[in-house]
């Protein structure tokens, strides 16, 4: 078995890179073998550009979903670019490894999706879904956040976590990943601290354990449903008789909030 942890994070002592070297070690120790794409130290350019295509279909202009198709089609994909696809087609389990920024994954992460989920090699209007290039792997965000688990209920001040998610679990499970519940780090307190720094020491370090244990029992680890292909109809719609999994993709217009 194979897993990849891309992290997302600009200082190699922070909390986030810590995570991904537990998230190692416990999965080496699970018989994995892992690599890691740390993002900041490979200085990762997130911004799609014409400059990333050496043989440009059109010159004059930049389509970015033109250029990947073509790109793919011809063989010509950045070489970063198709060093991080190989290792996602080469892995049995990606981790995304980051910190809540503004209730969104750092720029970085976006980027990479951005330019690693490229159309053509990664997606097409055919290839995606349980029919996406990813099929048959498994995906599991994990991801800090600053303050307690009840802020990030879904009455809580910071928003229902799993709805500032849902974008991100929902890409990956469009390229075909079997998306896992992501393991959340409550209360990391960076910079801003609430707590003692005894108490927030506990914490850390109950997180931490917390996320060996999960990693040990990725097997029984619920998936995320999303809709499959054939339960949208041909004006993209859902389907009447088609499950809705999120307030995201529903069958009522109005969402009753009370």
């Amino acid at each position: 078995m194979k897993a990849h942890i891309v992290l997302a994070h600009p200082e190699p002592q922070s909390y986030n890179a810590h995570l991904a070297r537990i998230a190692r070690e416990q999965l080496e120790h699970e018989g994995y073998s892992v690599t890691i794409s740390d993002l900041y130290a490979m200085d990762f350019d997130p911004c799609e550009r014409a400059s990333h295509y050496a043989h440009p279909i059109a010159p004059d202009r930049f389509d970015v979903q033109s250029e990947q198709r073509h790109a793919s089609t011809e063989g010509t994909i950045a070489h970063d670019i198709q060093s991080e696809i190989a290792r996602l087609e080469a892995a049995d389990l990606l981790i995304l490894q980051y910190p809540m920024w503004w209730h969104l994954p750092p720029a970085i992460l976006k980027g990479w999706m951005d330019r690693v989920f490229v159309y053509g090699s990664v997606y097409t209007s055919r290839k995606r879904f349980e029919n996406g290039a990813f099929t048959g792997k498994k995906a599991m965000l994990s991801v800090t956040v600053g303050t307690s688990r009840q802020t990030y209920d879904h009455n809580g001040r910071s928003g229902d976590i799993g709805l500032m998610l849902w974008p991100v679990n929902f890409n990956l499970a469009y390229v075909g990943f079997d998306v896992l519940e992501p393991f959340i780090a409550y209360g990391v307190e960076a910079g801003l601290r609430y707590s003692s720094a005894d108490e927030v020491e506990r914490r850390l370090q109950a997180i931490a354990e917390d996320l060996k244990q999960s990693l040990s029992q990725l097997a029984s680890r619920a998936s995320i449903p999303f809709n499959r292909m054939d339960e949208w109809g041909p004006d993209g719609h859902i389907l009447p008789n088609a499950p809705s999994y999120s307030p995201f993709i529903r069958h009522k217009k109005q969402l009753v909030l009370d």
